[in-house]
């Protein structure tokens, strides 16, 4: 029997990753990829598969998000991917739901595919519409961090959403948010806002700057420990020594 299978990444790289990863899988049928939330509600309310990999971070309806939309009488098998070991990994592990974490593993996806597997067969998904109700709820529950600023400008008060901002620098009590190639001027100082930013989502990378890890395209090795960071923009910042343990959070393995 063929395993329906969807995958949903909003990165083309990720669902291609994914994709080679599963061609050992020869009973595994991709029926069709999604790169939004949005896209991925409406396959999976007409596809009904039996299994889903599911991108967590994703800008606009996230992983989350996308699961609360189904509206299927019998819910598919979730196997979550996120880009960071994240309180979100604790949830999937406190719900008893399987993940992956960026860059995945193909030892650790195939565990994954065997255990959807071995619930399909014996037909012990039966519980998983309960499991993920708990894992909202918990999730909602924590959930304190805005999904917008409100800076005020020339009069006016501009709303920014946290999902656009590339990088933060500390400037005296202030903070510069970087938003493509605006910058936009906010009374705050950086530790007090890094206190409201998503951790799994900010990473501060030195006493001055902290970066949207969405944002980071690639990372170079410097002298000394530190790191010279390029975002999509073309930005370059510094990892400085001292914030080197946030390497991990960036997805690099130390």
């Amino acid at each position: 029997m063929k395993i329906r299978t969807l995958l949903v990444d909003d990165q083309s790289t990720g669902l291609a990753v994914l994709r080679d990863m599963l061609h050992s899988e020869p009973d595994l049928e991709i029926v069709a990829t999604a790169t939004s939330g949005s896209e991925a509600v409406e396959a999976i309310n007409r596809l009904a598969p039996d299994l889903i990999f599911l991108d967590v971070q994703m800008p606009g309806l996230d992983g989350f998000g996308v699961v609360s939309e189904i509206k299927l009488p019998r819910m598919p098998i979730i196997i979550f991917v996120t880009g960071h070991d994240d309180y979100a990994v604790k949830a999937f592990e406190a719900h008893a739901l399987d993940f992956l974490v960026k860059p995945c593993q193909l030892a650790r996806l195939r565990t994954a595919v065997q255990r959807a597997r071995q619930q399909l067969q014996s037909h012990q998904n039966s519980d998983i519409q309960q499991k993920l109700d708990g894992l909202l709820q918990d999730l909602k529950a924590v959930s304190k961090y805005p999904e917008r600023l409100a800076v005020k400008s020339n009069g006016r008060i501009i709303f920014l959403k946290l999902t656009d901002i590339d990088l933060v620098e500390a400037a005296d009590n202030y903070v510069e948010l970087h938003v493509g190639k605006e910058v936009h001027l906010f009374r705050e100082t950086l530790t007090a806002l890094e206190e409201k930013l998503p951790p799994d989502r900010f990473v501060r990378i030195s006493r001055s700057i902290i970066v949207n890890i969405e944002s980071v395209k690639e990372l170079h090795p410097l002298f000394h420990g530190e790191y010279s960071v390029t975002l999509h923009n073309g930005t370059r910042v510094t990892l400085t020594r001292g914030y080197r343990e946030q390497l991990r959070q960036l997805g690099v393995m130390t």
